[in-house]
């Protein structure tokens, strides 16, 4: 490890505490080559990377913005977590396009006083979520700012025909999701408050924390969807980062279409019907970052799909020509509900 000059010319690991070690001592270039040892040598040093895709594929790009308390805080989220969830937020975004990832870039705003182990810790948790799918950090960029922000831009590849889009969701498609709903919204609930859901067992209780601080993006699904469907089936998808509700009216609002969807068919935790049933349905549909795909397609195919899936897959509804999301419960004890965009989270609202 280097010894950064700070403003007064000492070494940074010559001051009084390394652990206490903060960004404004070491500045700029200090940071930036203590970041580097994150980054393959081979692409990183020049203006810019540059990076090769295979003959016939598309390059998908996909940026997302992360801001301290908004989307983390220190109550809730280590700086591993932190960065593990930055990533996971972009590499399921290109899981949900059917893309494979070939690289990220991650520009950080912070402030002076942040300490240098707490963007290290980020770091490190961003490289153990990478290297499940061998991507590299291959750039970025760093500047000061008033509150802490992570943006990452991801690079991933694609052949033309399995593409997943929103727009192509077709009248008789069956609707799978690839996991559980609500178990993140339930795991944040337990950090902010550890006193709730006391009926709970250790073992589910971290089960459910462990689903907020260390989501996975659904790119095993891939793999498998191709092998159901065939080299030229349409699907029609996207993540449900933003909640199952969102997910399913974005695709119907992009594809003309609408949905049934079976309520007793949404995969919800299991101790979430033990804790708190009247919020389960809720947090499944509204909670938000369970990072798992829904996918609109053929109903031989998903059903082969979830079956190879298992882990809570679930087909959960149709496609329809009625132009809503209409959630029913086929016991006839509650009235039917029409999904909509209003209840879930919006920046700005």
């Amino acid at each position: 490890m280097q010894h950064h000059l700070n403003k007064v010319g000492k070494s940074y690991l010559e001051l009084e505490d390394f652990t206490r070690v903060k960004v404004g001592d070491i500045g700029e270039k200090g940071l930036l080559e203590q970041l580097q040892r994150f980054c393959p040598p081979e692409i990183i040093g020049d203006d810019a990377a540059v990076m090769a895709i295979e003959p016939g594929q598309s390059l998908v790009v996909t940026t997302d913005v992360l801001v301290d308390e908004v989307h983390f805080s220190d109550r809730t989220t280590s700086p591993e977590d932190a960065g593990w969830r930055a990533v996971t937020a972009n590499l399921s975004d290109l899981a949900a396009m059917g893309a494979v990832p070939l690289g990220i870039t991650v520009g950080l705003g912070l402030r002076s006083d942040v300490l240098v182990s707490w963007v290290e810790r980020l770091y490190q948790g961003m490289n153990e979520c990478l290297q499940q799918y061998g991507t590299p950090i291959v750039g970025g960029d760093i500047c000061r700012s008033p509150v802490i922000t992570i943006a990452i831009t991801a690079f991933g590849q694609v052949h033309p025909n399995r593409i997943i889009r929103r727009s192509a969701a077709q009248l008789g498609d069956a609707i799978v999701v690839t996991g559980v709903h609500g178990a993140s919204r339930a795991g944040l609930e337990l950090l902010l408050d550890p006193d709730l859901g006391q009926n709970l067992s250790q073992t589910q209780r971290i089960a459910l924390i462990q689903a907020h601080q260390r989501p996975q993006p659904r790119l095993d699904v891939l793999p498998l969807l191709w092998e159901v469907s065939g080299e030229s089936a349409t699907v029609a998808g996207m993540d449900s980062s933003d909640g199952l509700a969102d997910a399913l009216v974005q695709i119907c609002q992009a594809s003309s279409v609408g949905a049934k969807i079976k309520r007793s068919h949404i995969p919800i935790p299991p101790a979430l019907n033990n804790w708190s049933p009247p919020q389960a349905l809720d947090w499944a549909l509204y909670g938000g970052e369970d990072f798992e795909l829904v996918l609109c397609l053929a109903p031989e195919p998903a059903n082969a799909l979830v079956q190879q899936l298992g882990n809570s897959a679930a087909v959960i509804g149709t496609i329809t020509s009625e132009l809503e999301v209409r959630l029913i419960d086929q016991t006839g004890k509650t009235p039917d509900q029409v999904l909509s965009l209003s209840r879930g989270f919006q920046h700005f609202s």
